[in-house]
């Protein structure tokens, strides 16, 4: 019996092994080689995203704007509508941990006593010449954003756009589009 349930376990680890063997993990995320800051603040829509915990509840019309504080961190103000209409808000502060890195900042929206906790990333990995679009990322790929200065983008950039993600690692089927219509000019 024991040397059944010895041969048993061998060959589940030779399974696993082999299994996992062929899964391949992404390439370490690049971000983008220069970022300036003075540029990429002021208001950006978010059109597509992998759906996360912390955006549950915005249904429309999800936007990002960007302030430069007089202390060199940077102001967020995320806003949305839920399912309602109901306008929802949330402040926090985004910085560059390391100025040799600039597309490479944290993010946090927990302050207790001044102190901004749980910090996530924040990697900007593709970015238009004009800063008209913006792709974020996560190292991990467990987030995803696509930015823009528009509500709407054209066909050609969205191919570019998917064309990035897919460079990155990412799969565009991962990426949900965002109602932005609360947004659009009739």
């Amino acid at each position: 019996m024991a040397e059944n349930l010895g041969l048993i376990l061998v060959a589940g680890i030779v399974v696993c092994g082999l299994i996992f063997s062929g899964a391949k993990s992404p390439p370490p995320l690049q971000t983008v080689a220069e970022l300036d800051l003075s540029r990429y603040v002021g208001r950006w829509y978010s059109l597509a995203h992998i759906p996360t915990s912390f955006e549950r509840g915005c249904a429309k019309g999800t936007t990002a704007t960007y302030t430069i504080l007089p202390n060199g961190q940077i102001e967020v103000l995320n806003e949305c509508y839920d399912a309602k209409g109901q306008k929802k808000a949330v402040r926090g502060r985004a910085w560059i941990p390391d100025p040799k890195e600039p597309a490479k900042l944290k993010v946090s929206f927990v302050n207790l006593f001044g102190i901004w906790l749980f910090p996530g990333d924040y990697w900007v990995i593709e970015l238009a010449p004009d800063y008209s679009y913006a792709v974020v990322g996560h190292p991990a790929r467990k987030y995803g954003w696509v930015l823009s200065r528009t509500p709407t983008l054209d066909e050609a950039t969205w191919a570019k756009i998917r064309e990035a993600l897919e460079r990155a690692g990412y799969r565009w089927e991962q990426f949900v589009l965002i109602d932005q219509s609360v947004h659009q000019t009739k």
